[in-house]
């Protein structure tokens, strides 16, 4: 399958994300005049200011997962997009940043042996990647924020064992200049399933506070995970996740509020 499935969940439609006029002003575009890039069970369209993502959009079968190894694997420039358009491997070397996935890698590789591989190879494009502090994205580090996924099949009766997820970097003007690249400081992902035939979606927002003491001083400074209203969401981004803002889990007291809810850990995460 090639690229994000909207129609994915089952019985439910996740369309890909509209943009305000702003962002999708500044989408780069591929050798083709495209906006938007497909691979193997993801999308994404790319910001052409700060060479990430503005979003990535990928589907997960939890019922078909299968294991391949990333041995061998490498990060590398997607000739879809010119070089000057995208962040390489200047950035993370001699640092304690990582190149972390958006799409995770682990999510992707489902299906025929075959096309799990071929999204397994897919998901080291440097269009899927971005810099985050060793400490929350290598695996023997990993908390919440890369488990988010596995705590709602771990916690919800996922139908179909079917999740689609649209996450990314939240750009704004005071992200951390290095290295002639602004680093975002927060990053977003929307979760949308069906439970019981209803859809069901949660908003998560990761932040750090002092990101440059991290990648100066080797500081050990915790990321910190908020779930957060889907309405929220898509004004701090200038994104729209169709009909996934009506489906909330967060309360309608906590929804109105527009107030974040700090998660430390699976069970202070909203789910009905």
């Amino acid at each position: 399958m090639a690229g994000f499935d909207s129609d994915f969940l089952p019985g439910a439609s996740v369309p890909l994300p509209t943009a305000s006029d702003e962002v999708a002003g500044d989408y780069a575009l591929t050798t083709s005049g495209e906006q938007v890039r497909h691979y193997t069970h993801y999308s994404l369209a790319m910001s052409g200011s700060r060479r990430f993502a503005r979003w990535v959009a990928w589907n997960i079968d939890g019922g078909a997962i299968v294991k391949v190894s990333r041995k061998g694997q490498k990060f590398v420039l997607d000739t879809q997009y010119a070089p000057d358009q995208q962040v390489g491997d200047d950035l993370y070397s001699d640092n304690r940043l990582d190149k972390g996935h958006i799409a995770r890698r682990a999510d992707l590789i489902w299906g025929p042996e075959a096309e799990a591989r071929q999204a397994n190879k897919d998901s080291f494009f440097y269009t899927n990647i971005t810099p985050q502090l060793d400490t929350f994205n290598q695996d023997s580090r990993q908390g919440l924020w890369g488990e988010l996924e596995d705590a709602i099949f771990a916690d919800v009766d996922v139908d179909h064992l079917r999740v689609s997820v649209i996450g990314g970097p939240m750009f704004a003007d005071d992200d951390f200049p290095y290295r002639d690249v602004l680093v975002p400081r927060s990053f977003y992902k929307v979760i949308a399933y069906v439970e019981n035939g209803d859809l069901r979606a949660k908003a998560f927002v990761l932040t750090q506070d002092d990101l440059e003491a991290n990648v100066r001083a080797f500081g050990l400074e915790q990321f910190k995970v908020f779930q957060t209203p889907v309405r929220d969401l898509e004004a701090r981004t200038g994104l729209t996740f169709a009909g996934l803002a009506d489906s909330d889990t967060l309360g309608a007291r906590e929804r109105g509020a527009g107030r974040p809810r700090l998660v430390r850990g699976a069970d202070d995460v909203v789910v009905d």
